[in-house]
C-alpha cells in the first residue's frame, strides 16, 4: 500500500490486523475466506438478533444513502453493525452485544461468497460506519413496527 489514493475494503479491513500484510495474504489465500479481526481500532460492531436487526437496517436504508459495513452470521440469526470505536463501552441496549477493545470478530473477505458470516452491506474502503444515533432511532422504529405486526396478528 503507498499510503497515496482512496482504501480498497480490505486494505482497510486488514488495517486493523497486527500485521495487516501478513493477514492479507492469508485471508486472500484462506478456502473459508474468512480473518479474525480485533475490533476497537478503526471499529466497534453492535451485534443485534436477527427478528430487531434485518427491519432496522431496512428503516436505516431509508434514513442514509450508505450506511457503514453490516455483516449477517449464518443463518442470519444475528446482524453486526459497523459503529465508531468506542461505541460498544457507551452501549446500554438490552439484546444487543458490543465487540470492542479487546474483543475479535470474524470477519469475511470482501465480495467473496462464504459458508458463514457474509456482508450485507459491504465496507467501501472509504472508513464510513453507521452513526449509533441513527441505529438507535432505526430499532426504535424496528421494535415500533414488529409491535404492531404482533398486534394486527392478534386482532
Amino acid at each position: 500500500m503507498n499510503g497515496s489514493g482512496p482504501k480498497t475494503a480490505v486494505e482497510w479491513l486488514a488495517s486493523v490486523a497486527p500485521d495487516p500484510d501478513a493477514c492479507r495474504w492469508e485471508w486472500e489465500r484462506n478456502p473459508l475466506g474468512v480473518a479474525l479481526l480485533p475490533a476497537g481500532r478503526r471499529w466497534d460492531v453492535l451485534i443485534l438478533p436477527g427478528e430487531l436487526g434485518h427491519p432496522a437496517l431496512d428503516v436505516l436504508l431509508r434514513l442514509v444513502d450508505r450506511p457503514g459495513p453490516v455483516l449477517a452470521d449464518f443463518g442470519d440469526a444475528r446482524l453486526g453493525f459497523f459503529v465508531p470505536p468506542g461505541t460498544a463501552a457507551r452501549w446500554l441496549g438490552t439484546g444487543v452485544r458490543g465487540a470492542g477493545q479487546g474483543t475479535w470478530i470474524v470477519v469475511p473477505y470482501p465480495g467473496r461468497i462464504t459458508g458463514g458470516v457474509r456482508w450485507l452491506v459491504p465496507p467501501d474502503g472509504s472508513g464510513t460506519l453507521t452513526d449509533p444515533a441513527l441505529l438507535e432511532l432505526a430499532m426504535h422504529e424496528a421494535a415500533a413496527q414488529i409491535a404492531r405486526e404482533e398486534r394486527e396478528g392478534r386482532d
